[in-house]
C-alpha cells in the first residue's frame, strides 16, 4: 500500500466512523426526547421558553441567535445553545439552523408547559371564587342518565353536593379555547366523588363542583383523567332540560365555584 492507498483508506475509515457516531447521536437525542418529554421542566429551561414567548415563538417561527438569547437570558452563549438544545430534545421547541441564526417555534407540548406555569401564577394571585362559562345545550348519547343512576355515584352526590341528582346529564359545549378554564378548575381540586364496584365491572372516580346553571343549583362532574374536554357535563336535582325550557342549540350559562 502506498502513502496515498493509505491516506484514502484512513479518511473514508474517518468518514465512516463519522456517519456512525452521527448516526448513534441522532439515535440517543431520539431516545432522550422519549423519556423527558413527560418530566416538568427544569426553572431556567422554563425561563427560556418564556423568553422565546415573549419573542413571538408561540404563533410564529421566530428568527434568533443564541448570542442574542444568551444576552435576554444573562448567560454565555455556549449555556443559552445548551437551553436551546435541551428545550428540542424534550420537544418543546422546534428548530431550522441556519449559518449564524436559527429559526425557532414553539411546539404544543412547549406552549402547554407555559399554560400550566400561568395557571400557577393565576391561582396564586387571583383572588377569584368562580369561574363562567358560556355554551350551548347538545345532545348526549344517554349515558348520563346511566351513571348518575348508580347507587355509588347517587348516594355520593347527596351526601358531597347535598342534593339528589334527577336522572341524567345536561351537556354544555363550551368554546375550544375555554378548556384552559378546566383546567383551571383541575388546579382547585374539586369534589371528589369515589370509584366504586359492582358485579359487574368498576365506575372510576370523578371531581364535581358545585355550580348553578342559567340560575338554577346544581354541579359539573368532569371526569378525573380527562384534561382536554369541551363539554361541561352538569347534573342538578331538576331537569335542567324542562325547568329551563331548553332545546339543543340555546346558549346557557355555568358558574362554576370554586369554594
Amino acid at each position: 500500500m502506498n502513502l496515498s492507498q493509505g491516506a484514502s483508506w484512513k479518511k473514508k475509515e474517518t468518514n465512516t466512523c463519522l456517519r456512525m457516531k452521527g448516526k448513534n447521536l441522532l439515535k440517543r437525542l431520539e431516545n432522550k426526547r422519549k423519556v423527558d418529554s413527560t418530566k416538568p421542566l427544569k426553572p431556567y429551561l422554563l425561563q427560556t421558553l418564556k423568553e422565546l414567548a415573549l419573542l413571538g415563538a408561540v404563533n410564529n417561527k421566530i428568527e434568533l441567535s443564541s448570542h442574542e438569547l444568551a444576552q435576554r437570558l444573562q448567560t454565555s452563549q455556549q449555556t443559552a445553545s445548551r437551553y436551546l438544545l435541551d428545550l428540542d430534545i424534550q420537544g418543546m421547541i422546534s428548530r431550522e439552523l441556519g449559518v449564524k441564526k436559527q429559526l425557532i417555534q414553539i411546539t404544543n407540548s412547549g406552549a402547554d408547559a407555559l399554560e400550566n406555569e400561568y395557571l400557577s401564577f393565576k391561582q396564586i394571585f387571583d383572588l377569584t371564587t368562580k369561574v363562567v362559562f358560556k355554551g350551548a345545550v347538545i345532545s348526549g348519547m344517554g349515558e348520563g342518565k346511566y351513571y348518575t343512576e348508580q347507587k355509588g355515584y347517587a348516594d355520593q352526590f347527596e351526601k358531597r353536593l347535598g342534593f339528589v341528582a334527577y336522572p341524567g346529564t345536561l351537556n354544555v359545549e363550551i368554546e375550544y379555547l375555554e378548556r384552559n378554564k378546566i383546567r383551571l378548575l383541575r388546579n382547585y381540586g374539586g369534589i371528589e366523588i369515589g370509584e366504586f364496584r359492582t358485579q359487574n365491572r368498576t365506575f372510576g372516580s370523578v371531581i364535581c363542583f358545585k355550580a348553578t346553571i342559567s340560575g338554577k343549583k346544581g354541579a359539573i362532574v368532569l371526569p378525573k383523567r380527562s384534561h382536554y374536554a369541551t363539554v361541561l357535563e352538569c347534573i342538578s336535582p331538576f331537569n335542567l332540560r324542562q325547568t329551563l325550557g331548553l332545546q339543543d342549540g340555546d346558549t346557557v350559562e355555568v358558574v362554576v365555584y370554586l369554594q
